[in-house]
């Protein structure tokens, strides 16, 4: 079995490619200028410079210069990493989802949708992934209960928690990463995210409700049938705690934070810095709230922080690949090569050539902050040769980075689903594939209208 690389290894594989190029690409450069304090790139202005090769030893120099360059988007995961540990070691969110879901367990009905639109609530807000696995065997034994299978038990928790996540709309790890580096205000286009989120959401509900109704009208009808399904791991080393007033008042303060963060987005132009700042302050009071003590808290920031050191710390290393094409001057020119060939296919050609190459890059980087410090800084300037909003640069990273990751192998968050609940890889991939297609569809469709209507 062919083994994909270590994630780092691609990204450093890409790193020496590169460098290689800097001897084997022709320097060239786009003049600037800056707009309402942005750089733009001159359309026509691109010309020839004195070639530079990176070294060996400057290659190597180049990393810790690329994690200078992407220190502030690297510390703004940390910190929102950290203030989320804290939030989790609090226990309220899996306390308010259990109370939510025990409640639904008679409400057969109901309980698909209402489940999967909770799911993605935590989805768009605050980008959960991994996170979820905790409910997936709660899930499990309630679809079980209600006369369906392991799948839709699955389902409705992952695939909810994916259509919030490929929304975006508030996600600061995706969404907030990306419009920070294309220097446009963070979660700008909200309402048209919200608008596709709603499509997205409504396919995979749907989706997930005829499988349900099939395999519960007939077992046979599930993907699972015949499959002896090892479902020994359970949540018994994690206790879903008691949904106190503590806890609710947790969420209060989570979602009231959130709520602060748009005013001081929308209002007063908040940054990066700023949003760091104040989901700290969010999660220091939620530690204080959920008593976790002094000790506690910090010992649960510093917990929430190594939980996201890999996508953090994958963003300076993603970073080098600009670092080095910068000093060996040629990024410019692969943006000039991109333009060139985009430019002779109808301009719509473009966003959708975005859209694929970000699809495609996912299989092998598939941590979301890790492929926009990868892809947006080429991206981005691009975007702006083609006369593009750069708004439809970030819209098609975040298509292209969140679908293909309820199907990929390589994604963590869907293989730790899948190993939970005992379900084989190829039992997902043919209950999941034709939703991804539609997913593709409603985001291509989003991308083309989005194009057409100059979405800023």
């Amino acid at each position: 079995m062919i083994k994909v690389p270590h994630t780092y290894a691609i990204i450093f594989i890409v790193i020496l490619i590169a460098a290689i190029g800097t001897y084997v690409i022709p320097a060239g450069k786009y003049d600037k200028e800056e707009v309402g304090g942005k750089q733009y790139v001159v359309d026509g202005s691109y010309h020839s410079v004195e070639q530079n090769p990176v070294g060996f030893f400057e290659l190597f120099t180049s990393i810790p210069a690329g994690m200078q360059a992407g220190s502030q988007i690297i510390f703004y995961i940390f910190l929102l990493g950290g203030a989320f540990g804290i939030i989790k070691t609090t226990g309220a969110i899996d306390a308010g989802i259990n109370a939510v879901v025990s409640k639904l367990k008679t409400k057969d009905k109901f309980l698909i949708p209402l489940i999967m639109i909770i799911f993605s609530i935590l989805g768009f807000t605050t980008g959960t992934s991994e996170e979820n696995i905790i409910f997936v065997p709660i899930g499990i034994g309630i679809a079980i209960a209600l006369g369906y299978d392991a799948i839709v038990g699955t389902a409705m928790i992952t695939l909810g928690a994916a259509s919030g996540f490929i929304g975006g709309m508030l996600n600061p790890f995706t969404v907030g990463v990306a419009q920070g580096i294309a220097e446009i205000p963070i979660f700008s286009g909200f309402l048209f995210r919200s608008c596709v989120y709603v499509f997205i959401l409504a396919a995979a509900i749907f989706y997930v409700m005829r499988y349900a109704a099939k395999v519960k009208a007939d077992p046979k009808a599930s993907v699972l049938y015949g499959e002896k399904i090892d479902r020994t791991v359970r949540t018994d080393d994690n206790k879903i705690p008691e949904f106190t007033w503590n806890r609710k008042l947790v969420l209060v303060i989570l979602f009231g934070g959130i709520g602060v963060n748009m005013y001081g987005v929308i209002k007063q132009d908040w940054f990066l810095n700023e949003l760091a700042a104040s989901f700290m302050i969010i999660g220091f009071l939620a530690g204080i709230v959920g008593k976790l003590g002094v000790n506690n808290t910090f010992a649960a920031f510093v917990e929430g922080m190594k939980l996201v050191a890999f996508g953090a710390l994958i963003v300076g290393f993603a970073r080098t690949i600009l670092v080095v094409m910068d000093n060996g001057a040629i990024i410019d020119s692969v943006v000039y090569g991109l333009s060139h060939v985009i430019s002779q296919l109808p301009p719509v050609f473009g966003v959708i050539g975005m859209f694929i190459a970000q699809t495609f890059t996912n299989f092998f980087i598939p941590s979301g902050s890790g492929q926009a410090a990868t892809t947006m800084p080429i991206m981005v300037p691009l975007a702006d040769i083609l006369g593009m909003p750069r708004q439809l640069a970030v819209l098609a990273f975040q298509y292209g980075d969140a679908i293909s990751n309820s199907i990929i192998p390589t994604s963590a968050a869907l293989m730790g689903y899948l190993g939970i609940a005992g379900i084989p890889y190829d039992k997902w991939v043919k209950f999941i594939w034709k939703l991804i297609l539609i997913w593709m569809v409603i985001a291509l469709i989003g991308l083309i209208i989005a194009f057409y209507i100059g979405v800023q």
